[in-house]
């Protein structure tokens, strides 16, 4: 059955609310609009916590709502409800159309649709029984605690939400997706005399749970977050200083994601609040350098087969070869800059208004190892894994704390570092990548982005390279 079938027979069917009526709410909505479109959606989701050997929290929540949406020149009118049927509908139709008050807009083109469908629809909650999930985290925390003497707590976390949704614009265009996505995160704390420190790791995707549930599986989660938590109690004061960085590939594309990729999303540039604004065309970053935004990666926690707009996603090339080649687009700001949405059009749920917002975003692969990059470092330092970070938008400067970290001495990896952080600016990061890896791959599947309130899961990828005059916060000497 399609995506359309299905919710077709979950908002219509089930619900009660006629087809035929809600299109010619819609119709009425944004007659005399720009754009706009009425968002359908229905969400299952559930999470368990184990925390100190016993189930700490288990929940299980169901929504559904409706979002309208009547989009005049830069003007937006927005109304939501909970309340599924054609009169909270019509009402809702009431408040938007006040934006378009002496505007007589002409709607704009429906997206271009797709075959294409980049994971699964079935529901990841019902695949395994309560018992099955409680005895995982149980099985995780036991596994952990027999590995090393100096485990003191270990906390195991295991979600997953089912979201189905349909998009209905004026003239009856329809468009509909069906979207898993799981998560389990690991974190351990280790203990040494009186020092403790700890390691955390997590995994997911739009996928079901069963991957998750094999041994061979989470048992590689399990010995990654002791590993890190074992790690960091050797770990010495980071030095502070100006000098060569080496990051890791994966995860701490998150560097990229925060520094870089929102200053390439299309309502910064628009407003002109962006550090990369009217660079389009410039070199703004070294040779050799290639960012994409790419939604359609196969069961990718940041994929989606279509975006909260009906835009199917696609791979659009941000930076090549150093140079600013495009940005990320919802369908209103690529109306008001002359461009073409890129799929990137993502809203949290029916209450809010769709953005332009980052799917999977990573740096293509250069042509060195990991190997021959760290060799090239005289006296540096090599950051495997980020935590946390703040990043500013307009001045595009930011401050990242690593989570693992280590020494270079003359070409090779030393001691262990605590307590460093990254700090500078995207457009000056850019232009001091001196070396690019051949080992690009994705982070794990555990990405999530705020913005304007909302939040969104992503996915971040790089390989490892090398910053140059980089200013690193520390304690050590």
């Amino acid at each position: 059955m399609s995506s359309l079938s299905q919710t077709d027979d979950l908002f219509f069917t089930r619900i009660g609310m006629n087809r035929a009526g809600v299109e010619r709410a819609v119709d009425d909505a944004l007659h005399g609009a720009d754009d706009g479109e009425l968002f359908l959606e229905c969400r299952q989701s559930e999470s368990f916590s184990w925390d100190d050997g016993k189930l700490k929290n288990a929940s299980f929540d169901t929504t559904q709502g409706f979002g309208l949406r009547s989009v005049s020149g830069e003007t937006t009118g927005y109304a939501f409800s909970v309340e599924m049927d054609e009169k909270a509908i019509q009402r809702a139709a009431q408040t938007v159309r006040a934006v378009q008050a002496g505007h007589g807009g002409t709607m704009s083109e429906a997206p271009i649709g797709t075959n294409h469908h980049i994971y699964d629809d079935a529901n990841p909650l019902l695949g395994k029984s309560f018992e099955d999930k409680i005895q995982l985290l149980q099985r995780i925390d036991t596994y952990i605690r027999a590995k090393d003497s100096r485990v003191h707590q270990v906390n195991v976390s295991l979600s997953a939400t089912w979201q189905a949704v349909q998009i209905i614009r004026a003239g009856g265009w329809r468009a509909a997706d069906i979207r898993p996505l799981v998560r389990l995160n690991i974190s351990v704390v280790a203990r040494e005399g009186d020092r403790m420190e700890a390691g955390g790791i997590g995994a997911g995707g739009r996928c079901e749970y069963a991957q998750w549930f094999e041994p061979s599986e989470w048992q590689k989660l399990a010995d990654e977050a002791l590993r890190k938590a074992l790690v960091n109690l050797q770990a010495i004061e980071a030095p502070a200083g100006e000098m060569t960085v080496v990051v890791g590939p994966g995860w701490p594309a998150v560097l990229l994601h925060e520094a870089i990729g929102h200053g390439l999303e299309g309502d910064f540039n628009r407003k002109k609040t962006s550090a990369f604004s009217e660079l389009m065309g410039q070199q703004i970053a070294a040779k050799g350098v290639t960012i994409v935004d790419d939604g359609t990666l196969s069961c990718r926690r940041g994929s989606l087969s279509i975006d909260d707009e009906g835009t199917p996603t696609q791979c659009t090339t941000l930076i090549e070869d150093g140079r600013l080649v495009g940005y990320m687009q919802d369908r209103l700001n690529a109306r008001l800059m002359g461009m073409k949405a890129t799929g990137n059009g993502r809203r949290e749920s029916f209450s809010c208004a769709p953005i332009p917002r980052m799917t999977n975003t990573l740096m293509r692969p250069g042509k060195m190892t990991k190997d021959e990059i760290i060799a090239s470092v005289k006296k540096g330092i090599y950051a495997p894994d980020f935590g946390g970070g703040q990043v500013d938008i307009t001045s595009g400067k930011f401050v990242f704390s690593a989570s693992e970290a280590y020494e270079i001495e003359n070409g090779k990896i030393g001691r262990p570092l605590k307590g460093a952080s990254l700090v500078g600016s995207g457009f000056e990061a850019l232009k001091r990548i001196s070396m690019i890896g051949n080992d690009m791959h994705l982070d794990f599947g555990v990405g999530t982005c705020g913005k304007s309130g909302q939040s969104v899961p992503c996915g971040l990828g790089q390989p490892t390279m090398r910053l140059e005059q980089m200013t690193v916060g520390g304690r050590g000497k």
